[in-house]
């Protein structure tokens, strides 16, 4: 019963549930951290998700790379 309960409440409610604890956690991380380092940190997220998502994708990390180093500086 109790599984249950919980379940359906996380199904409905999942958007609203990772929005909240998410947000908690910004909050904690500003008091803690402040914002700047906080700022950074949600940054070094983003850009570990966005490679990771490219791996997961089987994207030539090579390409990547050549946007964003200057020319010459990675070769295949």
């Amino acid at each position: 019963m109790w599984k249950d309960f919980v379940y359906d409440i996380t199904k409905k409610h999942l958007g609203k549930i990772l929005g909240s604890v998410l947000g908690f956690l910004i909050a904690i991380s500003i008091i803690f951290f402040g914002f700047f380092k906080t700022l950074f940190m949600i940054l070094c997220v983003l850009i570990g998700y966005y490679i990771g998502r490219k791996i997961d994708n089987k994207e030539n990390i090579a390409d990547f790379l050549d946007k964003i180093l200057p020319p010459g500086f990675y070769k295949h």
